[in-house]
């Protein structure tokens, strides 16, 4: 994969999360505010297909972050061969800290993201 073609990538899961979280508020849904039992047949049906349509793009957003995972763990680091694989042992637990520290920053973007769109009101 080309340097392009990774920042690319990356600006796709910011896309895709932006698309997610509008497709995903359910006050944007058919049938916003009222009970599922006062919907008509084509009402709950079209509230179902924004469901769905929301779940693909983010399915569709995960597959592309868990490329650039698999593209962050291919990445030679200190002069190891591309394609070297995870460290097995000791360097195993420092990898998986790593792991956890960069999953710890997405997610923070993504909360930042939700905060700035007032979707979630904790600070």
């Amino acid at each position: 994969m080309t340097d392009d073609q990774y920042q690319r990538l990356q600006a796709l899961t910011e896309k895709l999360m932006d698309v997610f979280l509008s497709e995903a508020d359910p006050d944007s849904w058919p049938g916003a505010g009222i009970k599922p039992n006062a919907m008509d047949k084509e009402t709950r049906g079209n509230r179902y297909w924004c469901k769905k349509d929301a779940a693909a793009t983010l399915t569709l957003n995960m597959r592309a972050i868990t490329m650039i995972d698999a593209i962050h763990r291919r990445t030679p680091e200190d002069g190891e061969p591309l394609g070297a694989g995870a460290p097995e042992g000791a360097d195993a637990e420092d990898s998986l800290d790593s792991d956890i520290a960069r999953a710890e920053k997405q997610a923070e973007k993504l909360m930042e993201k939700m905060r700035k769109k007032g979707l979630h009101p904790q600070a």
